[in-house]
This record gives C-alpha cells, sequence and structure tokens, in this order.
C-alpha cells in the first residue's frame, strides 16, 4: 500500500510490481514466478517466501469484487519478511490473484459507499470462479486458473491453505474445512483488539456448526 499514491486497493499490476520489488529486495529469501495463464492470458504469479519445507500457503483474488484480499496479502508477505520467527520451519506461499480476468472488470478500487461500490460490481458466474468451479464443473471443463491453484497445491502440499475474501456487511469471520480447537479465542481477541466486529451467523455458512464466533 505505501507504493500507491493515494488509499485505495491496488490493481493486480500493482500487487505483482510490489512483490517483484519485495523479491528483488530480499534475492536470496523470495521469488516471485508465473504459475499458470488466465483464460485472457494474464498470468498467475506466486511470490514464495522461505525455503522450509512446511509450507502455508495464501491465495488472494478467488472472487474479483472482493480485492481487499490483495492488499491483506501484500502486508502479510513483507511482515513474514521481515519477522524470522515466521518463517523459521515454514515457507510462505502468496498467489497474488486467482482471478485477473475478473479483477481487471470489477472496477471499484477505493467505493465510498455501497452504491460507488456497485457501480463497477463484477463477479463471474460460479462455474467461472477457480475456487467454486470444481464443486459444479467435471475436471475436463476446469478453467486454467482453478488448473493453476491445483497444481501449486499439488506441488506445495500445504499443511495450511487460506483463502482471502472480503466481505459487504456485517463483520470478520472464518470459514473452515474443518474444525481447529482454540482458534475462536484468539480470532475474537484480534478482531476486538482491531476494532473488527465479528460474526456470528455467517450467511455462507448458515447451519454449521461453530466452534466460537466467527469460527464456522
Amino acid at each position: 500500500m505505501s507504493l500507491l499514491p493515494e488509499l485505495r486497493y491496488p490493481s493486480v499490476t500493482e500487487l505483482v510490481s510490489s512483490a517483484r520489488a519485495l523479491a528483488a529486495h530480499r534475492p536470496a529469501l523470495c521469488a516471485l514466478r508465473q504459475v499458470g495463464v488466465s483464460r485472457a492470458g494474464r498470468p498467475l504469479q506466486l511470490l514464495s517466501v522461505g525455503h522450509a519445507q512446511r509450507a502455508v500457503l495464501v491465495v488472494a483474488g478467488a472472487h474479483a469484487n472482493e480485492p481487499t484480499g490483495g492488499s491483506t496479502l501484500l502486508a502479510l508477505a513483507e511482515r513474514v519478511v521481515a519477522e524470522r520467527e515466521l518463517r523459521s520451519d515454514t515457507s510462505w506461499h502468496f498467489l497474488l490473484c486467482a482471478d485477473p480476468d475478473g479483477a481487471s472488470l470489477h472496477v471499484t478500487p477505493a467505493p465510498r459507499s455501497l452504491f460507488d461500490y456497485h457501480l463497477g460490481f463484477f463477479r463471474p458466474a460460479g462455474p467461472e470462479q477457480p475456487e467454486w468451479s470444481p464443486s459444479v464443473l467435471p475436471p475436463d471443463r476446469l478453467p486454467p486458473e482453478t488448473r493453476a491453484l491445483t497444481r501449486v497445491i499439488d506441488e506445495l502440499r500445504p499443511y495450511l491453505q487460506v483463502t482471502l475474501h472480503g466481505t459487504d456487511l456485517g463483520g470478520s469471520w472464518v470459514q473452515l474445512t474443518k474444525d481447529i480447537p482454540g482458534l475462536a479465542e484468539p480470532f475474537a481477541k484480534s478482531a476486538a483488539e482491531l476494532h473488527i466486529p465479528v460474526e456470528t451467523g455467517a450467511s455462507d455458512a448458515a447451519g454449521w456448526p461453530a466452534s466460537g464466533p466467527g469460527c464456522m
């Protein structure tokens, strides 16, 4: 965000530029590489920090209308570079944008209101979204963005994979593939310290068991 002339969400091009600058600054620690190509020919870029075998994969831009993930990803990458203990036994891998084509069509980088946000709104149909397509399409029809993501997962075999999303209304919450005992307390504490409300009944996880507020 510090490279931007105004306070707004960075574009995919700006994310890549920031990641490239970070990799150039710490070449022995960081690497930026292309891991796939979108349907329109846009590259999918992966920034890796550290060399430990145990891996964490962080994905931004899975939904085109949720650009906050990119700036969050970049801030996290910079923190991992700065804090040695975060990478002492873990390598971190950051997929800068899972859907660069969709991101190019959602044109509200700094919405001041919900009206502004929806003026330039774009979000692909479910079968065209990189993380949703496997649930509705057969393997031979998966989009290239999905195949790139699954190749990265197969290569890294991460013990933790986190996709960064945004929300139009309501508070912060975590959608889990399985319960993580003890997560609810530090999650709620972090949200309280940052004055972020916690969602207690997210619509995406309606009816799911919850281990605590915000953890579905």
